[in-house]
């Protein structure tokens, strides 16, 4: 196995000037790219199961690659059959760092860095087997929820080779995710069914039976040669897989909430051990509140989501969508009604109805300023 850190003086210039800003936009970008990578800080669970899934005799040998946080947007998308209109170029659903480069959305990208190394350009030169692997942070703006947050970790892998030399099968991946699954949950019962990826072909998602429900565990494929052939390389074929560590982890513990991974708390701490069932260090009450506001139709939930996070850090547990309406009449032209639900709960204390109502007030406050929004 050998170790390949690729860095990229495009990304160490735009944090630079990341750094220089302190726009709300800015500040958000450089707070996502500052929090610690879980998948390799000693102790997190996440950690401990990429510990585990190296260790599988089929990915003992791999490669092991990281590459930069911030992608060329033609490198992130166009090379892996997402082109122009694609919803995962969506600037409500990816994080740009400005027009041509974002916060990588899924850590496939590891492709095109790995096969652009030079050590490993001279081994596909001499028709070589290769196998890689990479893992650590990737970003999307998402809902809020106890089980989503917009960062969060991936761990891929591939296996491709000389079409001449060897055969890799769909059967061979099979082997090594039964391999992982085994490793990071024991014996267990486990499933595959088709689905459709934009860089495989076929695809698969993998799925495990946990504490008796299945649980999807991740997405994998024979790697699309017109992939292969937009990466620069011909003659190669195999096959990839992909996999969010949040779910594999939460599945093994029993997690009631994603917050509960990145908790200082001691006795949060100490329990966060695959297998080890969490048990609640104190059941602090949910608080609600709802706000209602008309604002125009060019709205982005998931960029209100990102607001509401930083507004309260830690104690937003969910976000509920209510109610969306369009009244002309009643709002006038291109104007939108949302209704969502606030539920604020933390992990290490019992708020108050006081604290929350100065919290809730200021959310109606910054809603209305920040978004142009009219309080309902």
């Amino acid at each position: 196995m050998s170790n390949y850190i690729v860095t990229s003086p495009e990304e160490e210039s735009l944090k630079r000037d990341l750094d220089s800003k302190q726009d709300i936009y800015s500040l958000r970008l450089k707070r996502y790219l500052s929090m610690p990578d879980l998948s390799r800080t000693s102790g997190s669970p996440l950690e401990e199961i990429v510990k585990k899934a190296k260790k599988v005799p089929s990915l003992k040998d791999f490669d092991d690659i990281k590459i930069p946080e911030i992608i060329p947007v033609n490198i992130m998308f166009d090379l892996f059959n997402m082109p122009e209109g694609h919803p995962a170029r969506s600037k409500s659903d990816t994080y740009y760092v400005d027009e041509g480069n974002v916060l990588r959305t899924h850590d496939t990208v590891f492709w095109y860095y790995y096969l652009n190394h030079p050590d490993i350009k001279k081994r596909i030169e001499n028709k070589e087997t290769l196998g890689a692997i990479c893992y650590g942070k990737v970003y999307r703006k998402d809902e809020i929820d106890r089980h989503h947050m917009n960062v969060f970790h991936q761990f891929g892998g591939w296996l491709i080779a000389p079409d001449d030399k060897k055969t890799i099968t769909p059967e061979d991946l099979k082997n090594t995710l039964s391999e992982i699954a085994t490793s990071i949950f024991g014996n267990i019962n486990f499933r595959f069914y088709d689905h459709n990826f934009p860089y495989t072909d076929p695809s698969f998602e993998m799925e495990a039976e946990i504490n008796g429900r299945w649980v999807e565990m991740l997405g994998c494929g024979m790697v699309r040669k017109s992939v292969l052939s937009n990466l620069g390389l011909e003659g190669y074929h195999g096959w990839a897989f992909g996999f969010g560590l949040e779910r594999l982890a939460i599945a093994s513990m029993q997690l009631p909430d994603i917050r509960l991974l990145w908790s200082e708390d001691d006795r949060v701490k100490k329990q966060l051990k695959l297998g080890n069932k969490f048990k609640e260090v104190s059941k602090y009450p949910p608080i609600v509140r709802d706000i209602s506001f008309v604002v125009k139709t060019d709205f982005v939930p998931n960029d209100y989501f990102d607001f509401v996070r930083e507004l309260a850090p830690g104690i937003i547990e969910e976000v509920e969508l209510l109610d969306k309406y369009e009244n002309v009449e009643k709002f006038g032209e291109g104007k939108v009604s949302y209704a969502y639900r606030i539920t604020y709960r933390s992990l290490e204390k019992t708020l108050t109805g006081k604290e929350i109502d100065e919290v809730h007030k200021k959310l109606e406050t910054e809603t209305a300023k920040i978004f142009g929004a009219t309080i309902r």
